[in-house]
């Protein structure tokens, strides 16, 4: 009896331990995934509002519409860098110190910060803050229930990462028919698609804890790759969502 006793004590306090290290970890990819989206916020500002540097990387044209922002040679290279690093982080992470790991996600997400300057131009200030803020709501909702749903949500994830990629090539040909109804369509499913992919990478990113544990370093890159994933959805989130909420100057 007294050996029960003590499995069921060693039980409780292994759950307990694993419970107060996940809520750790958690809070370090919130922490990373909310450092980042402050200093794309605080970049695309500093370059939106000082006219050297917004010259620097977008000329204005004149179109049917009105003034235009077209990217000058630096501006394409701001704007494709990002994704470039986002390959470089996922595919190098394991080789790379925790230090080197943390410094590119600081870079990629400060590159994203100038290459997203021209929304400040574009949009008003008003309707950028309220669909950040919606955004903020929508992200908020579904990572919370991604983390304390027991549903298992593989099979929801794989058919959004399908779909993904369906809104990928939908985007691609909506290049050269620039149909409004394809791109009304595209933003819908493009909302619908991050919103969800928000849920499953949380419980992929928990998961991911279980398997790693407080291995410092490991746990560490894992967090930094958890905290691009969050971040990358919330981003999408957002910028699908200002098709709709944003108001144009």
């Amino acid at each position: 009896m007294a050996d029960f006793d003590n499995r069921v004590l060693r039980g409780a306090a292994t759950a307990g331990a694993i419970d107060t290290g996940l809520r750790a970890y958690m809070l370090k990819v919130y922490n990373y995934m909310t450092g980042a989206l402050a200093l794309t916020g605080a970049v695309a500002y500093v370059v939106a509002h000082s006219p050297a540097l917004l010259n620097l990387f977008y000329q204005t044209a004149m179109t049917t519409n009105g003034v235009a922002l077209q990217p000058t040679i630096l501006g394409w290279v701001v704007m494709l860098a990002p994704l470039a690093l986002v390959f470089f982080l996922s595919f190098r992470v394991m080789h790379m110190s925790l230090a080197a790991a943390q410094a590119t996600f600081w870079a990629y997400a400060g590159l994203v910060g100038a290459s997203l300057s021209s929304i400040l131009i574009v949009y008003t200030g008003a309707s950028v803050a309220l669909t950040f803020f919606v955004t903020a709501a929508t992200f908020g909702t579904m990572s919370l229930w991604g983390y304390t749903t027991k549903r298992d949500l593989t099979g929801f994830g794989n058919f959004l990462m399908m779909g993904l990629i369906g809104l990928l090539i939908a985007m691609l040909a909506n290049m050269f028919f620039k149909s409004p109804a394809i791109n009304f369509v595209v933003s819908i499913l493009g909302v619908l698609i991050f919103t969800g992919l928000t849920a499953w990478d949380t419980q992929k990113i928990k998961n991911t804890y279980y398997q790693v544990g407080n291995d410092g370093t490991l746990a560490g890159k894992m967090a930094v790759m958890g905290a691009l994933s969050l971040y990358l959805d919330f981003l999408n989130i957002f910028l699908f969502l200002l098709r709709f909420l944003g108001n144009r100057r």
